[in-house]
């Protein structure tokens, strides 16, 4: 006969573990729609620009005022130049921000409680995230909007960065989002290659990662050495005329 303990059922327990990060559903129709194209925006076109002006325009200040203006003539210089920054720059990367920080606000991180990898890895994401948008905003509306426009007027563009970089607060804020930046976008492409199952194995993604943290060690010395160039000259004019006198003298040299 059965002892009446094995006989009895054991009551259930219910176990309420708080959720840590919660997984990215697919959704439906629009909700899948913005989060795909949320994804997909931080690779192209912002995080293409990212890469275009820290690896390459900026990159070009090292070798000093004149060749800077050059770059910064070239990129005037592009073809509907003002529809190409509207729809491949300014639009994705206020959609990209802007729903970026909606994901946030809607996230579930909790690093206190359960200080996972995945967790820390999330809540930095967030938070580069946010203080890159604030960065990318501040750049781009003083260097393209505010003040003298260095389309028209390239040879100014060194003096005109050097105005900022020279101020110590802005300095300091240009140093930290770089360095969000650069993280947001190398983290970014292994969530991004990870998310759409480009690379699903796990010993690959673990590669893979290193990849991407050594392509954010990348940016961030190049941009830490262009930062360096803009602090290591003397100011140089920001008056179209004495600017334009500056350059030829440097590029005849």
């Amino acid at each position: 006969m059965a002892s009446a303990a094995s006989s009895t059922t054991a009551p259930a327990i219910s176990h309420k573990i708080k959720e840590g990060v919660a997984p990215l559903r697919a959704g439906q129709g629009i909700s899948f729609f913005l989060r795909r194209l949320h994804s997909l925006t931080g690779i192209i076109p912002v995080g293409a620009f990212l890469f275009e002006h820290i690896l390459i325009s900026n990159s070009t200040a090292i070798s000093g005022p004149a060749a800077y203006a050059r770059q910064v003539t070239f990129l005037g210089s592009l073809p509907l130049v003002f529809f190409l920054e509207l729809f491949f720059i300014w639009l994705p990367i206020a959609f990209h921000g802007l729903y970026g920080l909606y994901i946030w606000y809607r996230g579930d991180g909790n690093v206190a409680e359960y200080p996972w990898t995945g967790n820390w890895m999330y809540t930095l994401q967030r938070w580069t995230g946010g203080i890159a948008f604030a960065y990318i905003v501040w750049h781009v509306w003083t260097m393209r909007f505010a003040g003298i426009d260095l389309h028209a007027y390239p040879s100014a563009s060194f003096g005109k960065v050097q105005e900022e970089v020279f101020q110590p607060a802005l300095f300091i804020f240009y140093v930290v989002g770089l360095i969000a930046a650069s993280w947001h976008f190398s983290y970014g492409i292994w969530l991004f290659f990870a998310k759409w199952g480009i690379i699903t194995a796990q010993r690959a993604q673990k590669r893979f990662l290193v990849f991407c943290l050594l392509f954010f060690f990348l940016l961030t010395g190049v941009g830490l050495a262009s930062l360096a160039a803009f602090r290591s000259r003397p100011q140089q004019p920001i008056e179209p005329g004495m600017a334009a006198k500056v350059t030829q003298s440097a590029e005849s040299r």
